[in-house]
């Protein structure tokens, strides 16, 4: 049975679709994290306007979160999933096999990410949401200027 990522944030709910046969162990990381409520009360740390949303991060700066495995893990580049348009899941990293609990997901194409970050889902719905999160008052340093949270997260059987 598959299943999906919940994420109710401060503004709408997003659901999100998990590729788990083209990243098999990302999706293992996201999936446990979120069940036990990692991403709850969590930001959105860094919006682009027409590039991408982040989150995932406890501390909220950007470089914390570990994932499931301890630390880093491994990159899971598939050849078939490209970074066509908004609304793509995909891991954040500091460089290859950087993979910890942070995630982006795209506002537009970002054809220049291709074979750089682990692709391993989709919004499935509430694009709506992540427009408007796309949209939101950032600072020079591209974080919101008022706290958008995840309040909670869940797992969800299709």
């Amino acid at each position: 049975m598959s299943q999906s990522v919940v994420l109710e944030t401060s503004i709408g709910t997003l659901s999100l679709e998990l590729y788990t046969e083209h990243a098999p162990k990302t999706c293992k990381n996201f999936l446990e994290l979120a069940q036990r409520g990692y991403y709850s009360g969590t930001v959105f740390h860094r919006i682009i306007n027409d590039f991408m949303i982040q989150g995932g991060d406890p501390t909220g700066t950007g470089r914390g979160g570990k994932s499931i495995y301890g630390d880093r893990f491994e990159d899971e580049i598939h050849p078939d999933l490209r970074f066509t348009g908004a609304g793509i899941l995909a891991m954040a990293n500091s460089g290859p096999n950087t993979n910890g609990s942070q995630f982006f997901i795209t506002l537009a194409p970002t054809p220049h990410l291709d074979k750089r970050h682990t692709i391993f889902g989709r919004v499935r719905s509430g694009m709506k949401v992540v427009e408007r999160l796309g949209a939101v008052a950032v600072d020079a340093n591209d974080r919101p200027k008022e706290d958008i949270r995840i309040v909670k997260s869940r797992v969800v059987d299709l």
